[in-house]
């Protein structure tokens, strides 16, 4: 089965709990964006608790505008402070140092469009967890979509209801189990053991 979801910025696990048991992942291109949801944020678990991360963008005169055509805010200098944010929460979880130099370009490079980056998350995500992901890209939008499951609303955050086996976070002493962050967490945790658990869980979406 297909799977249709939109392109976020290190997706959340529900995200590649959808991809990971598909047959084929398709990316929704020509969706508007929409404020508050995953398509420019991450939750991670910072020191403090769930921290959101989140990429300054700049803001069109038009009130429609397709997210494919969203840019990136460079002027502010947010790539050093998101790197600086993970290694505060995960420099002492058990894969970080595994993962940190195939992550840390991701945050040198300056992107222009949104989608770009996200999709190069995304690619970079899958190759750390060391899958392959048959995958297409829209060119039309759709509301209503046949012969696919709709995932598109998993990119925001407040609608996915979903609930995740617990598995061992660096603060967890501190907060306990935060459900569904972005995949980082469970990848910067769980190494190569995290494919395994993304294909064991379950979407209540």
């Amino acid at each position: 089965m297909s799977v249709l979801v939109h392109p976020t910025y290190f997706p959340s696990i529900s995200h590649f709990v959808a991809m990971v048991q598909s047959d084929q992942v398709i990316f929704e291109l020509d969706d508007n964006f929409q404020k508050q949801t995953n398509r420019n944020r991450m939750y991670i678990y910072s020191p403090n608790g769930v921290q959101l991360l989140n990429i300054p963008i700049k803001h069109s005169k038009n009130s429609f505008q397709k997210t494919k055509d969203v840019k990136i805010e460079n002027d502010f200098n947010w790539q050093k402070q998101h790197f600086k944010s993970l290694e505060a929460a995960y420099r002492s979880s058990p894969f970080f140092e595994y993962f940190e130099d195939d992550i840390r370009p991701i945050f040198t490079k300056k992107h222009e469009f949104l989608m770009d980056l996200n999709l190069q998350t995304f690619a970079l995500v899958s190759e750390c967890l060391g899958v392959k992901f048959e995958t297409l890209h829209t060119t039309e939008y759709f509301k209503e979509v046949n012969g696919v499951r709709d995932y598109r609303t998993l990119a925001n955050g407040k609608k996915d209801a979903s609930l995740f086996e617990e598995y061992t976070q660096v603060f967890e002493e501190k907060a306990g189990f935060l459900n569904n962050l972005s995949v980082l967490d469970l990848l910067f945790n769980e190494g190569r053991y995290a494919l395994d658990y993304l294909k064991n869980q379950q979407l209540d979406v």
